[in-house]
């Protein structure tokens, strides 16, 4: 239980639905701040006391877990390691594959539970082989493509009781359940970073790098600009390049490439952004891996439209897509998820693009 409208939704009907439900709160930052700014950011110290008045509502036992020590090392070390390497990573991704579907369900089944329950918009359905996990109902809120890194052993034990509703009506009826936080604003952008400057964030934890500046260049090679720290750029970005040269065409440019030994930003046309072909690394499949070239749809980004492709897993454990139409702004770090239509195949993390 976050705090939040979604997970206090869950949890009810949880309860409506007979099963022993038991709330958790995760303290994840180890100094949490008092209050919430709007909508930036989550695990507040508001946030875990409106998690315990909705525990309180729904009459079911609440605790707080402190992960933040595992939260550190596996969710926000990551997501500096990654970006400092040159990666745009997913956190999110990070946090359900390590935090919510690794540590909480490991001591949840430890502790006699049989599954964790979540306010994520996706739906499971029974099949033969065992529940697969599909998009949910709300187009706008499915969350499916960060829930592609879960295996099928924690898919069994999962649960996602809004997957069949739109967003709106869950407000309506935890207004009608007498939830306080029913008009509570999602939260948004990356919850250990509340005030939204990835980039602030980055310099701060690579301060010890020392001068970490150098060249921004276009495709050609030629010096176009100057930066502070490769790190704070990912692929596709278009805003913040202070750019003194402009280009020859009069047309913004976009960052092509991020290469941290070099210290070198590359820029060029959106159209240099297209990308046909990407290979994935560390699959990880939420029912039977694929045997032999699959045609499907991936989604690349988290919002991003899904893409029709062919895969391939190749017998060094890589993942190979061919997609159909070209794809721009795909960064290494991201996940490319695999889909059957609503169903979620697995994913992988993109290693390289071309």
């Amino acid at each position: 239980m976050s705090g939040g409208v979604d997970s206090a939704v869950a949890a009810a009907r949880a309860v409506d639905a007979g099963h022993d439900v038991t709330g958790v709160h995760l303290a994840l930052s180890k100094a949490p701040q008092a209050h919430r700014d709007g909508a930036r950011g989550c695990c507040t110290l508001e946030d875990a006391n409106d998690a315990r008045r909705a525990a309180d509502v729904l009459g079911i036992p609440f605790y707080v877990w402190d992960l933040a020590e595992r939260f550190a090392e596996a969710v926000v070390q990551d997501f500096v390691d990654e970006y400092s390497a040159g990666r745009t990573p997913n956190p999110c991704l990070r946090c359900n594959e390590s935090i919510k579907f690794a540590a909480v369900l490991d001591k949840a089944l430890a502790l006699g539970f049989d599954a964790v329950c979540t306010g994520h918009y996706a739906q499971l359905v029974d099949a033969p082989g065992g529940p697969e996990l599909h998009r949910a109902v709300d187009p706008g809120k499915d969350q499916s493509y960060v829930l592609g890194v879960l295996s099928a052993e924690q898919v069994a034990h999962a649960m996602f009781p809004l997957g069949d509703t739109m967003k709106t009506q869950v407000r309506v009826e935890a207004a009608r359940r007498g939830l306080a936080l029913a008009e509570k604003p999602d939260s948004h952008d990356v919850c250990f970073i509340p005030d939204g400057d990835t980039a602030g964030f980055l310099h701060r934890q690579l301060a010890d790098l020392g001068d970490a500046g150098g060249d921004i260049v276009d495709s050609a090679g030629v010096t176009v600009g100057s930066h502070d720290g490769a790190f704070a750029f990912t692929v596709g970005q278009r805003r913040g390049l202070r750019i003194g040269t402009p280009a020859a065409d009069g047309r913004p440019r976009y960052v092509l490439d991020v290469s941290p030994v070099t210290r070198t930003v590359t820029v060029g046309s959106v159209d240099e952004l297209d990308v046909r072909r990407v290979v994935g690394v560390k699959p990880r499949w939420c029912g039977p891996a694929p045997v032999g070239p699959i045609e499907c749809l991936v989604q690349l980004r988290a919002h991003g439209e899904p893409v029709p492709a062919v895969v391939r897993l190749r017998a060094d454990d890589c993942l190979d897509v061919e997609l159909h139409a070209p794809a721009r702004g795909i960064a290494p770090g991201q996940a490319v998820v695999v889909y059957a239509g609503t169903r979620v195949v697995g994913s992988a993390t993109i290693d390289s693009t071309r």
